[in-house]
């Protein structure tokens, strides 16, 4: 099953939005990594690389952002992998959306890239 990361500047956003990606896949695998680690807004590359350890599988990971640092903190988790980092997927999409359609897809065994594509669609500029 693929495992899906949720990073944004708010722990609070992230925690939430996990909780009701859950209510609709209960199963998924999901990790919100919200906030600094002394409970600020902003993100932290430690709490993104800790939450990807936590739902990684061969199946691979993705992971979704809200903010341009968080893409950019995400990146450097990714980089500073020692293995696996070709398996995790940084994708650009409607946060909240793409992370509810990420987590059924994913329950339903999707493969990545299938995953990816649909919510890939999610992104402001292309939806209807």
């Amino acid at each position: 099953m693929v495992g899906i990361v949720l990073v944004s500047h708010s722990e609070k956003v992230a925690e939430g939005v996990k909780e009701l990606s859950l209510q609709m896949a209960g199963d998924a695998k999901i990790a919100a990594a919200g906030g600094t680690e002394d409970g600020r807004l902003g993100s932290d590359v430690n709490k993104i690389s800790a939450a990807i350890k936590d739902v990684y599988s061969e199946d691979g990971v993705i992971v979704l952002f809200d903010l341009g640092s968080a893409y950019m903190n995400a990146e450097m988790a990714v980089e500073l992998m020692e293995s696996g980092g070709d398996k995790v997927q940084i994708v650009d999409c409607a946060f909240v959306e793409g992370a509810i359609t990420a987590a059924v897809e994913s329950s339903l065994e999707k493969n990545i890239e299938d995953i990816k594509m649909s919510i890939e669609k999610l992104k402001l500029d292309k939806m209807p």
